[in-house]
């Protein structure tokens, strides 16, 4: 039972209910009508990136559906509140890469985006024996991954939101989707 196939998204809800709030931020992701298992953060091995469009036609409403997914939410008036994860593949297919959820309070989208990126990657370039100054900053590090020849590519997918002013619930999501055949 390993996903063949991946797809990214990111949702926002408001509500005066903290539950609804989830639902709608399901809803704006266009996952809310199946059953989300979470599972941690391998991207199995020889797994395609799909988009969203794609993905979404070969679920069905009910289905048991695995994600990693990171998810914050605040019901404070004007509080920066981020939800993101990010993906780390190997150059090789046949070996797993990582996906990572980071989620945030006060933190602008790209520093959260930027911050999932960056562990994914680093959680891969450890298990690749990647050497590397751990205090050096992102950018740095991501020349020497790319360097390295052992990581394709690093993206994130973040979703950030401001609370709502009168203290409406409000959720952000960012998922990583699985399919599985």
């Amino acid at each position: 039972m390993i996903p063949s196939k991946a797809f990214f998204v990111q949702g926002v809800g408001v509500h005066r209910d903290k539950l609804a709030s989830f639902e709608r931020a399901l809803r704006d992701a266009k996952i809310e009508k199946y059953n989300l298992v979470y599972v941690s953060s391998i991207f199995p091995p020889n797994c395609k990136q799909i988009s969203t469009e794609e993905g979404l036609k070969l679920l069905k409403p009910g289905q048991l559906v695995y994600c990693v997914m990171s998810r914050n939410e605040t019901n404070e008036p004007n509080r920066l509140i981020s939800a993101a994860v990010g993906l780390a593949m190997p150059n090789r297919e046949e070996h797993y890469g990582y996906i990572s959820e980071h989620h945030a309070f006060g933190e602008r989208e790209e520093v959260s985006g930027e911050y999932a990126e960056d562990l994914a990657a680093t959680m891969l370039a450890t298990t690749l024996g990647v050497e590397f100054d751990p205090d050096q900053a992102w950018d740095e590090r991501k020349q020497i991954y790319q360097a390295s020849g052992h990581i394709f590519k690093t993206h994130n997918l973040t979703q950030s939101a401001v609370g709502h002013k009168d203290g409406l619930w409000t959720t952000v999501i960012a998922a990583a989707v699985f399919v599985l055949d």
